[in-house]
């Protein structure tokens, strides 16, 4: 039975600073890479990692970094596992946000939301998530670490928990991990939190 990790990347600059990093390509803060290197030493001990994936934005990718070098690994990247295109919004902070009156502020609403400036629906992520979860319904791997952002993890999440439209409103701290034992498609999943390095204290916003 194949095992899936999930991971939010750790903290960027943009976590740090407060701003929707969005499809941006904000890089991590030292403390971030410091923490990327003391989580992949600590999964190390316990998971037996034999594949990586990485979301492109390259806070994930340095996230990834210290996972390739330890278990002797290089990560394929896939753009399914992105962040939400938040269109216009992407780089504002939160705080500016609030003179936004067409900025969907409750969470429960943004299924079909589409962000102004050809951004993405939470309906849009999952719809690109569920081929890659047929790839992973489909593959020869057995333990596999992905690493992805936020936003993306709430629709990972409603799929494995097979909740859809229905997401949960809570985030992935940074640097937190999802265990799952993939069952079958449609299957209600057991999802286990994993919280290594500093990744419990983090403050997480989306």
């Amino acid at each position: 039975m194949t095992t899936l990790y999930f991971m939010r990347h750790a903290e960027s600059e943009a976590n740090l600073s407060d701003i929707l990093a969005s499809q941006l390509d904000f890089p991590l803060t030292e403390k971030g890479k410091k923490d990327a290197a003391q989580i992949a030493e600590e999964v190390l001990q316990f998971h037996p990692i034999d594949h990586i994936i990485s979301s492109p934005l390259i806070r994930a990718k340095q996230t990834a970094a210290p996972f390739e070098k330890l278990f002797a690994l290089t990560a394929d990247t896939d753009s399914r596992v992105i962040e939400q295109d938040l269109g216009k919004y992407a780089g504002k902070t939160y705080a500016q946000l609030d003179d936004e009156p067409d900025y969907c502020h409750d969470r429960s609403l943004r299924w079909k939301w589409v962000p102004e400036g050809e951004g993405e629906s939470y309906e849009m992520i999952a719809d690109r998530l569920q081929p890659f979860f047929d790839k992973m319904f489909d593959q020869k791997h057995e333990h596999i670490l992905i690493i992805t952002h936020a936003v993306t993890l709430r629709m990972v999440k409603s799929i494995l928990l097979n909740i859809l439209p229905e997401y949960p409103r809570e985030i992935a701290h940074n640097g937190e991990i999802w265990q799952v034992k993939l069952g079958k498609k449609g299957d209600v999943h057991e999802i286990k939190s994993h919280f290594y390095g500093e990744s419990k204290s983090a403050v997480s916003r989306a």
